[in-house]
């Protein structure tokens, strides 16, 4: 059985490995054991006991709290704050009960005193090695309370270790860079504070203790499924404890549950194995493809992408020109970018009015989606659906369905405002514009961008909530457009970008079954952009496009083939490719076809 209650607690078994907590003799929830799975119940440890203490230091600096709130004589990150109606602002948990059933087991802790519920949610995922953990906060009484940090999980590696911490950095343009640094004692930190999942870290880690290699020695690894602001903190403690923690992050966070009402956070997954960086990336690898994906382990077509090769001057004309040079080239999949809709000659307008541009397609786009599927293509398109232009027939109408605070300016980015996804009728309205733009055109690719981040994250004074939950809500806002797009049109494949890499994470994947890795498509920069990506994202979600950075300097036979390596994907101005270059792209688009299978599922 995948979760087995003993004597001692409990024990999650994967198909190799084990994860096995229990209570000790106080009471707290303590981590027994994370590493390869034992023969037998009684070879676990016992849960550790809190020894030794001296007036400086408690629980914290002592134990490895499974999910330590904070309060008393913890010193430590903690999973949990809350404030009390009283302005109580500490938990005391006591274990209540507990559940299993088949891969899944819940343990339930009640506060001392306060009407405060917390639910331990642990999910074991055999056969890819991993661990799915998430928390769920209920107020069981009648006034409300405000939790004020809440993260998915706490994951303890081995004691007395010396570890380094692999990670991802970057900027915009300049993603995805691998580091693997030795952790010191204290806390380390990396976090969005973007309302998106951000260009500069990724909600990944791996452990080791500085021995492991791609092919060898004991990896300790996880990611976070969320999608807007996050924290991972690294901490290690002057007693020889590592903890890795990760969730929402609450930076500027607070939410206030009302009597009855519920905070869950998102899920987080992870996982141990001895078989180094590699094993490591294989089983996110499979996991994703086999549980995440809405498409699991489809092969994805080649496509043709307009923006290089038009920018804003598009017209019916000169993207039937393009779809006809990409069905020679051998494309499957034209996708015609930004600047196709109502006003749109520039980035200063346009952005929230989501209908054909009547003079650049008196038409409408039924006309050029014939013309591209009788070329023997889908159709795709390019939507930003977040944003807005001031100048704009939406933000005329709705001013105040941006992010924005009273009395202050209203900052751009792009020439571009956030609509607030955290409302429901904006939410709404985005549901039922992007419904009907698909419902009326065979349009089987969508292609969704959010091109700046979050600033003057204000709320509503009508609105029964704190302010500052608006950073969740945006995100579950986020997620429910997509998720009701995705039950709709099932058939459409979604692409997540911002900008690059500004939202790829395993809880966008959920709806999202191909991302844009970076804005940077120069060839030489994307084979460490490729490979920092491969840590954590198997090859069949990464879109790699041949584009003309680089035309002239890198022969288009190495350009090709370092798209070749993930979702193939072409973007340069074909007008202007030469007869040589045209050939040698059909060329090689036909080498891809024979070996897409094993590239992207491999």
């Amino acid at each position: 059985m995948p979760v087995r209650s003993t004597p001692q607690g409990w024990t999650l078994e994967t198909n190799t490995t084990a994860y096995v907590i229990g209570l000790n003799s106080t009471g707290d929830l303590v981590q027994r054991y994370w590493g390869p799975w034992l023969p037998y119940p009684e070879d676990y440890p016992p849960p550790p006991e809190a020894t030794g203490w001296a007036s400086f230091n408690g629980r914290g600096q002592l134990l490895p709290e499974e999910y330590a709130p904070w309060g008393g004589l913890r010193y430590t990150e903690p999973c949990l704050k809350v404030t009390f109606a009283d302005g109580v602002r500490d938990v005391v948990l006591r274990f209540e009960s507990a559940e299993t059933e088949d891969e899944v087991l819940a343990l339930h802790f009640e506060d001392a005193h306060y009407p405060l519920r917390l639910t331990l949610v642990y999910r074991v995922h055999p056969v890819y090695d991993l661990i799915e953990r998430q928390a769920i906060i209920t107020n069981t009484g009648d006034v409300p309370f405000t939790v004020e940090r809440a993260f998915s999980a706490c994951w303890h590696l081995p004691a007395d270790g010396a570890y380094r911490l692999s990670h991802l950095t970057g900027r915009w343009f300049d993603e995805w860079h691998l580091h693997r640094d030795p952790l010191a004692q204290g806390v380390t930190v990396l976090e969005s504070r973007r309302g998106l999942t951000g260009h500069h870290h990724n909600p990944w880690f791996a452990a080791d203790d500085g021995t492991a290699t791609e092919d060898g020695g004991d990896v300790w690894f996880g990611v976070l499924a969320w999608s807007g602001s996050w924290k991972l903190t690294a901490e290690k403690t002057d007693f020889g404890r590592t903890a890795i923690s990760l969730g929402v992050n609450d930076w500027d966070f607070a939410w206030r549950v009302p009597p009855g009402d519920i905070f869950s956070t998102p899920v987080c997954y992870a996982g141990y194995t001895p078989e180094g960086f590699g094993a490591a990336s294989r089983l996110l690898h499979d996991f994703i493809r086999g549980q995440i994906l809405p498409h699991g382990s489809a092969t994805h077509k080649i496509l043709y992408n307009s923006w290089e090769a038009t920018l804003f001057e598009v017209s019916a004309a000169g993207q039937t020109a393009l779809a006809e040079q990409a069905a020679r080239l051998g494309v499957e999949l034209f996708v015609m970018d930004d600047g196709w809709f109502k006003g749109r000659t520039s980035d200063r307008a346009g952005l929230g009015d989501w209908t054909p541009d009547p003079v650049k397609f008196p038409g409408g786009l039924k006309p050029l989606i014939d013309r591209v599927n009788a070329l023997g293509m889908d159709f795709g398109l390019w939507v930003e659906p977040e944003m807005v232009n001031p100048d704009s027939d939406l933000y005329r109408a709705h001013p105040d369905w941006v992010l924005h605070f009273p009395h202050r300016e209203r900052t751009t980015a792009r020439q571009q405002l956030m609509l607030n996804l955290a409302r429901p009728e904006v939410q709404q309205h985005l549901i039922e514009t992007l419904s009907a733009l698909l419902r009326e055109h065979n349009i089987t690719f969508i292609k969704w961008d959010a091109n700046r981040n979050m600033s003057e994250p204000g709320w509503l004074p009508e609105d029964d909530h704190d302010a500052r939950e608006v950073w969740v809500r945006y995100t579950l806002g986020l997620y429910q457009v997509w998720g009701t797009l995705r039950e709709r049109f099932p058939h459409v494949i979604w692409q997540s970008c911002s900008g690059g890499g500004g939202r790829v994470d395993t809880g966008i994947l959920r709806y999202a079954d191909q991302v844009w890795a970076s804005d940077n498509t120069e060839a030489t920069a994307r084979l460490g952009i490729q490979a920092g990506f491969s840590q954590v994202f198997p090859a069949s979600i990464m879109e790699a496009w041949v584009t003309d950075m680089g035309r002239g300097v890198v022969p288009l036979r190495f350009r090709l083939h370092v798209s070749m390596t993930g979702v193939l994907g072409i973007g340069g101005n074909l007008a202007a490719w030469t007869a040589a270059e045209l050939a040698e792209a059909a060329h090689w688009i036909g080498v891809y076809k024979t070996l897409r299978h094993i590239i992207q599922q491999g």
